[in-house]
């Protein structure tokens, strides 16, 4: 009988999860397992509302990222009606979807990656933390949390809300932006910009300080799947690409389609399901890394010559390492950041023309959009009444969640090596999957007060070894 490692809770990461590390009697590691403890039940409960409602109701999935989730399901909703939203309502949208994402990775860059390289994987757990990089770093940490802020003003200026946005609604905005919105978040664009720049300067320098560690860490082959328009970089609209390890075109599709596409399985220690390509079985992975690795182009000019610069290191060819998704994240974030103040400059983002009738009827549609993590479906069927019939959602952790396994059994066989553990070496177990930034639930932990205990078993039920986070 195999010995277990069990890592619980999971730290620096949004919502309550675990690792389960298996052992074989040497004490060599056999597998590794991500636990999602959740259970959340949502499709099956949204059952019977009307489906405009949607919108609304999908935002309180999750406190982290419910903007995403708001535009998917608002553009399902579209799709079942058959309706084509003005360019204004498009742009307010983009908008929209762009300041929740400067926000969410800003936090996640500063405040949950950068403590395990700002400080050190092997550093105190006690101090490595959103508080340890205030105390290493005053100056960085007041920039990281002053661009949060730039991107929850955007949300709340455009989507009526800070936290659950309320303004897409079938058929366009249900208002637009007025002059003093529109000031509010332009004056704040060169600072967001410069602080983006920050973030991939610290980037950069951090891969160059884990250069040994960075290509080989959590590193395997995978599909890439991601939204673009024909290469381009995308996060609101497109088609999803699916790439293969060398770059090569797997499948371009209509979001409508995906079901011809991916198959979902479910496991007996996980809530979530475990999505994989039709054709082959394969593990495909979404994300900053898997957007980036899927894109040809960036159409903004800073993030450009990033974008340029992460390609070569691959010499044109994608990026398998697991580490690598804190760097696409940050050329993300300058992409962002760009990105605003481009469609805050374009008149027409004023337009007064943002809805458009929507007459109800039954039908069947698919909302996708780029949420931080990665790729987000919902999947509506409702029926004449407009009431709900079946809902399929496809959450981009639910996406990567074999990659994150895979990436986990390979950072515990790379570092548990025999019977005793050792905190640094579990943190770097923790590290892999934090790559993927997995998002489980809206729960937030208090700093320094979630206790984190790792327990090694023998075959027979002995302790042979513990250890205990306070």
């Amino acid at each position: 009988m195999a010995n277990i490692v069990t890592i619980d809770p999971m730290t620096r990461i949004e919502g309550h999860g675990k690792v389960t590390i298996h052992l074989d009697d040497s004490g060599t590691v056999e597998s590794a397992r991500f636990h999602v403890m959740e259970f959340r039940g949502f499709e099956k409960f949204c059952e019977g509302r009307m489906v405009w409602d949607m919108p609304l109701i999908t935002t309180r999935i999750c406190g982290i990222c419910p903007t995403a989730h708001h535009l998917a399901s608002v553009k399902a909703c579209e799709a079942v009606f058959d309706v084509e939203l003005p360019a204004a309502a498009k742009k307010l949208r983009e908008l929209l979807i762009l300041g929740s994402g400067l926000e969410d990775q800003a936090l996640h860059f500063f405040f949950l990656a950068a403590p395990d390289f700002v400080l050190g994987p092997d550093s105190d757990p006690l101090k490595r933390n959103v508080l340890g990089i205030v105390e290493a770093n005053k100056d960085l940490a007041i920039k990281a949390i002053r661009l949060r802020k730039i991107g929850k003003n955007i949300v709340e200026r455009v989507g009526g809300s800070s936290i659950h946005p309320v303004t897409a609604i079938p058929g366009g905005m249900s208002k637009s932006i007025t002059g003093d919105d529109r000031y509010s978040m332009l004056k704040d664009a060169d600072e967001a910009i410069s602080y983006a720049e920050l973030a991939l300067d610290i980037a950069k320098d951090l891969f160059i300080k884990y250069a040994d560690l960075a290509p080989s860490f959590a590193n395997f082959d995978s599909l890439y799947m991601g939204l673009t328009k024909d290469g381009m970089f995308e996060e609101y609209d497109g088609a999803i690409r699916v790439v293969d390890k060398d770059g090569a075109i797997v499948a371009d599709f209509s979001p409508q389609d995906y079901a011809n596409y991916i198959d979902e399985a479910v496991e007996d220690y996980s809530w979530a399901k475990f999505p994989y390509w039709k054709s082959g079985g394969e593990t495909y992975r979404v994300g900053p890394l898997a957007r980036l690795n899927v894109a040809t182009n960036i159409d903004t000019p800073k993030a450009k010559v990033a974008f340029d610069e992460f390609k070569a290191i691959g010499n044109g060819k994608p990026l398998s390492g697991s580490l690598y998704y804190h760097y696409a994240r940050v050329i993300e974030l300058l992409y962002k950041a760009e990105k605003i103040k481009e469609l805050l400059q374009d008149d027409e983002i004023m337009s007064q023309d943002v809805r458009v009738k929507v007459d109800r009827k039954a039908g069947e549609g698919v909302g996708v959009v780029e949420a931080p993590r990665g790729t987000l479906i919902h999947h509506y069927q409702a029926d004449d009444f407009g009431k709900l019939v079946k809902a399929n959602l496809i959450v981009p952790t639910t996406h990567n969640n074999k990659a994150i396994d895979t990436a986990i059994a390979m950072a515990a066989k790379d570092n548990i090596k025999g019977k005793k553990l050792n905190e640094g070496v579990l943190n770097l177990v923790e590290m892999a999957a934090r790559c993927y930034d997995p998002c489980l639930s809206c729960a937030t932990h208090a700093i320094g007060k979630m206790p984190l205990e790792v327990t090694l078993y023998s075959h027979d039920g002995l302790v042979l070894d513990s250890i205990r986070r306070a």
